[in-house]
């Protein structure tokens, strides 16, 4: 049969089990299994086992956990509240300071932890009913948190670019520093369009002064007060400088920073927020092996599909049908970033990396794109999907923390944000640089 025709038959069975309900990693499990059975010599399922070992045996794969663990520490303490603090305090007088300071804190708290869901519950948990309080629109606010949770898996480090690198045999120091300025200006883009529609709703509220209407509490904060909440943070941005410092230098591979981060995180939150007990601990390990281990099954069954479409050729024709096709190479990446939006809707990061890079790198390095600066539109697509219906999980997470929000509000509220990130994504077309340029200038 030919190699696209089987393709196509693979990528039907595969959507249906995954549409099924079926947890992401025995989907991607139970579909090679039965392309295997349809289509390989019945001898090959003795690799099976093999093979998903081979997906989990990268030294690479060690920064993980690792990072996950390091972004643990912070989510179960108060660190994430300290910084949330320190930023508003600083920028509670500008328009929208307030919306602002939750995006900033987002990076931040990125920055730390990698992680998009959880990024997105421990802002939003003090940042949405904050917002409310201090009469931010209900959709403004939860878009707010659901956006700028995105930022955890762009901002380095990052999981989805970890697994990004080793699916791709790309730097990962480099994949991180390409993620750095992207990362600020998606950032940027979220802060003006809080600016905006805050300077906007401030106007129309001089309106109902004069029509007598009770107004929104306003806050006033000294310098004391502001660098008191600055203090609390300098030892967390010690450490993520540290981190990012060592892989920009090349002192350090991914996993060695990941596992010096960790162990300077885990004693700087003991010192300063006096989580020691051991039950404190042992639920920090127990949140991170759970999370750690949903990610690691995907991978290995994600390599095991991978490892499917490569030994049927399906991979590797379709690059060549994609490559041969005469149409320019940027209407190739129009398509493959529609592509990636679709998925995003229904698949999360890791899984679409894992399944879509045996069949897109090829192609990108065929037309002449840069890896690099691929990974980093990949994410920023993958962004999108984070807070686009059907299973937008960061929609979920934000309704979560605020359920007496109806989704309808949520959705509302997220549409402006998922239409910067398409900007951000023209403007990474547009200036590639803008992610070539930092790791160009690192030590190899």
């Amino acid at each position: 049969m030919d190699p696209l025709t089987t393709g196509l038959i693979a990528a039907l069975i595969a959507l249906i089990v995954l549409l099924s309900g079926m947890p992401i990693a025995f989907a991607l499990g139970v579909s090679s299994l039965m392309i295997m059975y349809l289509f390989m010599d019945p001898f090959q399922l003795s690799m099976v086992a093999e093979t998903l070992y081979e997906g989990v045996n990268d030294f690479g794969l060690l920064s993980i956990p690792l990072f996950i663990f390091m972004g643990m520490i912070v989510a179960v303490s108060k660190a994430g509240a300290d910084l949330y603090e320190c930023f508003h305090k600083w920028l509670y007088r500008i328009p929208g300071g307030l919306g602002i300071s939750n995006i900033v804190s987002c990076a931040v708290f990125a920055a730390l932890t990698g992680s998009s869901p959880a990024c997105a519950a421990a802002i939003g948990t003090m940042g949405i009913p904050e917002m409310r309080k201090r009469g931010y629109d209900e959709g403004l606010a939860t878009g707010i948190i659901a956006a700028g949770g995105t930022l955890g898996i762009l901002i380095p480090p990052s999981v989805t670019l970890i697994v990004y690198g080793i699916a791709t045999e790309t730097s990962i120091g480099k994949l991180f520093m390409a993620g750095i300025l992207p990362g600020l200006m998606v950032a940027g883009l979220f802060s003006f369009w809080v600016f905006w529609v805050q300077r906007k709703a401030i106007k129309q509220l001089a309106v109902d002064a004069v029509d007598g209407q009770t107004l929104p509490v306003v806050e006033h904060y000294t310098l004391g007060e502001k660098l008191r909440s600055s203090i609390k943070t300098i030892p967390l941005m010690i450490v993520v400088c540290l981190v990012l410092g060592s892989l920009y230098t090349g002192w350090a591979t991914p996993s060695e920073a990941a596992g010096v981060g960790a162990f300077l995180i885990l004693i700087t939150v003991a010192a300063l927020y006096k989580i020691y007990k051991p039950s404190a601990i042992m639920d920090i390990m127990l949140r991170t092996t759970r999370e750690s281990s949903m990610i690691m099954m995907i991978i290995a069954t994600s390599f095991l599909f991978g490892a499917v479409l490569t030994n049927l050729y399906i991979a590797q024709s379709m690059a060549h049908a994609i490559v041969d096709m005469e149409v320019s190479r940027w209407m190739v990446m129009g398509m493959i970033n529609i592509l990636l939006l679709v998925l995003g809707c229904f698949l999360p990061p890791v899984a679409i990396i894992l399944i879509l890079s045996p069949i897109l790198h090829p192609i990108i390095i065929g037309l002449n794109f840069d890896p690099i600066w691929f990974g980093i539109v990949m994410t920023l697509n993958l962004e999108a999907g984070l807070v686009t219906p059907p299973v937008g999980l960061n929609l979920y997470i934000v309704q979560g923390v605020a359920p007496d929000i109806p989704i309808s509000k949520v959705l509302k509220g997220v549409i402006p944000f998922i239409i910067l990130l398409f900007v951000g994504i023209a403007i990474l077309c547009l200036f590639p640089e803008l992610s070539t340029w930092l790791p160009s200038k690192m030590i190899k």
